[in-house]
């Protein structure tokens, strides 16, 4: 029986909805719609918790309208209705976990609370043949975890980072570095011009287990451009591009390095040696190749989603609630918003092998 959902995501700065078909293991996405606050945030470098609450509030209704109307389907016609429910920006998760739950009570539809790392980590199955178990690599502005997903619902934690997510790192690089915002791309694109010439830090590698750091590496890039900007007056775009050509270098050995021990502690053999790739830094082109080579040579299947379904989208909640329903599994409309929501309950909370900074670990 095919399951015909809509999905509502606005767990940070993006108001996101989406209707996908999931039928006999296929998906089909109907419509994803996505209203972007970048220009909100763009003066402040960051994304300001309170300004996105505000503006999903104003956007919300419209998403959601938008989405029912090009998937060309009815309320009625819908098997589900799906939204993230956490980890993400409190007031943000809110207001789509929210405007989910009435849709669902107003027209006697299930409702599925959505984790949204569990989104992410089931993307690709959203255009590509992507069979259970595999090990997954997340990497976001919030998270940067390597699990082992075993089956829907089922998920070992292999390694997580101990302060600053990568997407942070990045964002916070280009910050510093006055690229704008999101920092991300800007930075990519900045580091594809230049010279990995600096020798930066490659915190954690060769260390045992999988765990990450960056908190030290964003450290090494404020004190070398200030070293720099001191010894030339300024720093040219140049100067700036080298140093994200180096620091772009520098996570990408990381997350090299990390990835071979986690092949190895995975457990998974044969066929079953499949990594999957996502969260907004998977649309980094440098970091896909680089992992793409690493599977090559290792012998690994490499998936990663469609660029347009790395970041923050409805279709991936969509494809999750629709999964979960299929499975029969739904969600009480009493469910709670979370700010935080480890996608492996049971690795929580976390037991580090080289403990973590002092605002705690990501989850």
């Amino acid at each position: 029986m095919a399951q015909l959902v809509l999905g509502i995501e606005t767990s940070c700065d993006e108001t996101a909805a989406a209707v996908v078909r999931l039928e006999n293991g296929k998906a089909q996405v109907l419509s994803n719609i996505v209203a972007s606050q970048i220009k909100d945030h763009s003066p402040y470098g960051g994304v300001v918790p309170e300004i996105a609450a505000r503006k999903h509030v104003e956007k919300i209704d419209d998403v959601i309208g938008l989405a029912i109307r090009e998937a060309g389907v009815e309320l009625s016609d819908l098997s589900g209705v799906a939204a993230t429910a956490g980890p993400g920006l409190i007031g943000g998760v809110l207001v789509g976990l929210l405007s989910a739950k009435a849709i669902a009570l107003g027209a006697g539809l299930p409702f599925i609370a959505i984790n949204h790392l569990e989104g992410h980590a089931l993307s690709p199955k959203l255009t590509q043949d992507l069979d259970f178990p595999y090990l997954l690599l997340l990497v976001s502005g919030g998270h940067c975890q390597i699990l082992k997903v075993v089956e829907l619902g089922q998920y070992k934690r292999l390694g997580t980072t101990i302060d600053d997510a990568l997407g942070e790192a990045f964002d916070k690089t280009a910050k510093l570095l006055v690229l704008g915002y999101p920092g991300g791309p800007l930075v990519e694109r900045a580091a594809s011009l230049g010279n990995p010439k600096y020798e930066l830090p490659r915190p954690m590698i060769n260390r045992p287990g999988c765990d990450f750091s960056f908190a030290g590496l964003k450290t090494a890039v404020s004190r070398l451009a200030q070293s720099l900007e001191n010894e030339k007056g300024e720093l040219s775009n140049e100067c700036v591009n080298d140093i994200c050509a180096s620091f772009q270098a520098a996570t990408m050995a990381v997350l090299l390095n990390r990835l071979e021990a986690a092949f190895a502690m995975s457990e998974l053999t044969g066929n079953n040696r499949r990594l999957v790739v996502a969260g907004g830094v998977a649309a980094n082109q440098a970091i896909r190749s680089a992992i793409n080579e690493l599977c090559e040579s290792f012998g690994w299947q490499y998936f990663a989603p469609e660029l347009k379904y790395c970041g923050d989208n409805g279709a991936m909640i969509a494809l999750a609630g629709a999964m979960r329903l299929e499975a029969g599994i739904t969600s009480d409309l009493h469910t709670k918003a979370r700010p935080r929501w480890p996608l492996d309950e049971i690795s929580a909370p976390l037991n580090l092998k080289h403990g973590y900074g002092k605002k705690g670990a990501k989850v």
